[in-house]
């Protein structure tokens, strides 16, 4: 109760500079006497002298509120005078300090935090430099933490996690009503340790465990860049907008110009965003100098910011396409949306994550240990399009797991969907995210699948397989043979699953021992089971081509790297790339596409 009641009167955090003595640190009341505190208020000027008494009646309400302000604070202040030298046991300031704080942020939107010494070095390591942990971006959304994107080669990635996971629990402890920050703490660790995490995945009911091993996150922006294989067509990947984004940005497109390519697929799913002044010179790669790429509005017109192109473009009129997913977020929609909403590309995939917020750091202590985060505007792209979407702002949210997939992350359907125009005339729709020009929806993987991946069969098998023939080369074909291999590997293994069938009658059998009606089903029960394990051993032979397809990704990764895995199989067998390929290939189709809608309704 003490810690509630703490918490609680905290909230005088602020009001505390004016009434605690630094010197002495001994509270003081200074009512008597004191001097009125001086506030500079902003309010508009009426140059011509007309609508005086409107005007007036402004300064006055200003006036009201400004006063209303300072009697609360006084309020504040001598609940934290009384709080200090009168409550019968002493309470640590330092903490009463930081729960006022966060009281004060508690109805304020998800981003708008408090963040400590480490809370900021994390957020700073994200824009540079190294750390150790899992390596995915994660967010807090309805009451429970989600990921937004695991980064390419770390633990997280290679175990099989991706972006819409909830994760349920971390080292058993619940994440029901975590902060981003608390959960970054807990899973980062020194390198080589393990972590357990429970995850909810969408369209299963089980959850799912998994055990991954920490390692050093090096953080990159550009994972690969290269020519898809059979075409004229040049492919990056970007990752993350970072220090360093732009430069690595200019040096890859610059070499794929060097190879006269004839379009480019510009790769940015599960990008989570990052600086703001990447995403600008980003964009700035393709749109004509002095174009507006993004401009931000918060509570007075005088915060307002627009930012345009300050350079010629580097790749200028060639065809363009950018993949968005589920997973792409914040400056990765301000590229997305600048580039769809001048028409200078199409864009493809599912709509994307909707976060559009500014943030603003203040620092709030003399020796750097405490940091306010705090929402100052929104992100809106040269359409007047807002990115940020509704359910990805509030604090509070349902104790419902939500998925962020393709048909959980949209909340709206087109036709209720806002309408707005590129400058061509092409209709584009509002209400957080960018929707895609084109909708490819993403993979989806069957319990089995899962479960081979997040127990490290397939990564066990390949390692295995290329210590059995160390001649193995990157090109190889997975033959029935290896099919056979792997699936004696996996029963030596002693692997097991729960398929969503039998998930059901796990629960069919909770029921009937909670209505102690076992003998009766007995009988019942046991027909089911037989029909369970022989639908779970057909599972294989269902899986056999995404089993085929993930033993050659691990045994090339294990030869040739990531930029194999990319070579060999993501740019041969991407829906999203082939998809992108097609496009671009076909005579028409891309400038078809492109300028689809260009007469505005009634122009």
């Amino acid at each position: 109760m003490m810690r509630y009641t703490v918490q609680l009167f905290g909230i005088t955090v602020f009001a505390v500079a004016l009434i605690w003595m630094v010197s002495t640190g001994e509270a003081y009341d200074n009512r008597e006497g004191a001097k009125p505190v001086l506030w500079a208020d902003t309010v508009h000027m009426q140059i011509d002298g007309s609508n005086t008494t409107s005007h007036q009646e402004e300064v006055r309400e200003t006036r009201r509120k400004r006063d209303s302000f300072l009697r609360d604070v006084k309020s504040l202040s001598t609940t934290a005078f009384n709080i200090r030298n009168q409550y019968m046991e002493e309470v640590d300031t330092e903490e009463i300090i930081k729960a006022g704080i966060r009281g004060m942020l508690k109805d304020l939107d998800r981003y708008s935090v408090l963040m400590e010494r480490k809370s900021y070095e994390s957020l700073m390591e994200s824009t540079h430099g190294k750390y150790e942990g899992l390596g995915m971006q994660i967010d807090a959304r309805d009451d429970r933490i989600i990921i937004v994107t695991p980064i390419e080669g770390t633990p997280a990635y290679r175990k099989g996690l991706r972006a819409g996971d909830v994760i349920w629990e971390i080292e058993n402890k619940p994440t029901k009503g975590m902060t981003a920050a608390e959960a970054s703490k807990l899973m980062r660790g020194k390198a080589g340790t393990s972590i357990h995490l429970k995850i909810k995945r969408s369209h299963l009911s089980e959850l799912i465990d998994f055990e991954i091993e920490r390692a050093v996150i090096e953080l990159k922006s550009v994972n690969y860049s290269g020519i898809v294989p059979g075409t004229e067509y040049g492919y990056v990947r970007l990752s993350r907008f970072a220090e360093e984004t732009s430069h690595e940005l200019r040096e890859a497109i610059s070499k794929l110009n060097e190879k006269n390519i004839k379009g480019l697929i510009f790769d940015l799913r599960s990008n989570g965003g990052g600086l703001l002044d990447q995403a600008k010179e980003t964009s700035e790669l393709f749109l004509e100098q002095g174009r507006e790429i993004v401009y931000t509005r918060g509570r007075y017109e005088s915060t307002e910011r627009h930012y345009r192109s300050d350079r010629p473009p580097l790749f200028k009129d060639k065809p363009l396409i950018i993949l968005v997913d589920e997973g792409t977020a914040s400056a990765s929609e301000i590229v997305a949306g600048s580039i769809q909403d001048w028409d200078r590309g199409l864009i493809l995939g599912t709509t994307t994550y909707g976060k559009g917020l500014v943030q603003q750091i203040f620092p709030i202590s003399n020796d750097g240990n405490l940091q306010l985060k705090l929402t100052t505007a929104k992100y809106y792209v040269p359409s007047g399009r807002c990115i940020q979407k509704p359910e990805t702002q509030s604090k509070r949210g349902s104790n419902h797991p939500v998925v962020a997939d393709s048909s959980t992350t949209d909340s709206m359907s087109v036709a209720e969907k806002q309408v707005f125009y590129t400058n061509g005339g092409r209709v584009v729709y509002g209400g957080g995210g960018i929707v895609p020009d084109i909708e490819v929806e993403r993979e989806t993987w069957k319990p089995i699948e899962i479960n081979l991946w997040r127990k490290s069969l397939f990564f066990d098998f390949a390692v295995e397989l290329v210590s059995e023939h160390p001649d193995i080369k990157p090109n190889f074909e997975v033959t029935d043979d290896i099919i056979e291999d792997f699936k004696a590997f996996v029963k030596e293994k002693d692997f097991d699953y729960t398929s969503s069938l039998e998930a059901s009658l796990n629960r069919l059998q909770e029921t009937i021992d909670e209505e102690e009606q076992a003998d009766l089903f007995a009988s019942t029960l046991d027909s089911l089971r037989v029909l369970v394990d022989q639908e779970k051993a057909r599972d294989f032979e269902r899986s056999t081509e995404y089993i085929r397809k993930t033993i050659k990704r691990e045994v090339v990764s294990a030869i040739a790297g990531q930029r194999g895995v990319y070579d060999e199989i993501v740019l041969r067998t991407d829906p999203a790339i082939l998809k992108a390929v097609e496009i671009m290939s076909a005579n028409g189709e891309y400038s078809k596409l492109i300028s689809k809608g260009r007469t505005k309704s009634g122009g």
